[in-house]
């Protein structure tokens, strides 16, 4: 896919060879020790312990890439019962930023198990999957919400499905949204942005078309220094909404912060674009 966001990356300052170096060692040992938290903490502690290990081992994690986190906006209360955060997607930089700010349990496409390392990751960090050929599955993901909203759990989507270069917005896949109002949850709309140091967008963080995780990690990497903005749009209560109107208002909400067109009720996915925690349905 191609995209018009500005090139003023290619003129702004990389880390040098060592320290990319540093950076590449000091992320994998971070994820090697998640992957072991995962597995044989998580079993033994409660919700909102694993919660609280998410959150910190999240920013951790954009610490070691050089981020600095800005937060914005009607950022929920902690503990906020059955919440559900809804955002837009530009990059899997997008779970750090969303666990780091209100650590949460992903709705995520079944084939992310199957991925390796990561799968394993997401898998044992409780995230809910689902099987995108069956239409039968949506009583089960409602039941596995309903019951992660009963243990105290923050459920979090990225409803495009795929992920744009941030400079536009998708149509939100309503039968996203089922779960939240079948559960009469809370609505937490959320826009990501990643900006350079001197405030303009940064190509960085992007993950499209033909990009592959290592290249885009490698990007990522060789920035001196990147920021990655979340900005909340007050809550939405569901108890009186259809999933289409909640889909509608977050939707809203989000194109309204990001400062881009709504998206048109015909606009399906963008073509090359790569999907990586979303889900369409």
């Amino acid at each position: 896919m191609k995209h018009t966001t500005t090139t003023v990356d290619t003129v702004l300052p990389t880390s040098n060879s060592l320290i990319r170096a540093f950076r590449w060692t000091r992320m994998l040992l971070h994820i090697a020790q998640g992957l072991l938290v995962t597995i044989l903490v998580y079993p033994r502690v409660k919700p909102r312990v694993r919660a609280a290990i998410t959150q910190a081992w999240s920013a951790k994690m954009l610490r070691i890439l050089n981020i600095t986190l800005s937060i914005h906006g009607a950022r929920p209360a902690e503990h906020t019962n059955k919440l559900f955060v809804v955002a837009n997607h530009v990059s899997w930089l997008d779970i750090f930023v969303i666990n780091a700010t209100t650590p949460s349990r992903f709705v995520a496409k079944s084939e992310i198990r199957d991925w390796p390392i990561a799968g394993t990751l997401c898998d044992t960090a409780g995230t809910i999957f689902v099987h995108r050929a069956k239409r039968s599955d949506t009583a089960r993901i409602n039941a596995e919400i309903h019951d992660a909203f009963e243990q105290g759990d923050t459920v979090a989507i990225f409803p495009e499905g795929t992920t744009t270069t941030g400079d536009r917005l998708l149509k939100f896949h309503t039968s996203l949204f089922e779960p939240a109002v079948a559960n009469q949850a809370l609505l937490a709309p959320a826009a990501i942005r990643y900006r350079n140091t001197n405030g303009e967008p940064s190509e960085a963080a992007l993950f499209i078309g033909e990009t592959t995780f290592v290249q885009s990690i490698s990007a990522i990497i060789a920035k001196k220094k990147m920021i990655a903005e979340i900005t909340f749009a007050p809550i939405i209560a569901t108890d009186s909404l259809s999933r289409r109107d909640a889909a509608l208002l977050a939707e809203n909400a989000i194109a309204a912060i990001l400062n881009v067109a709504k998206p048109h009720a015909h606009q399906r996915f963008g073509e090359g674009a790569t999907s990586l925690a979303g889900q369409a349905a």
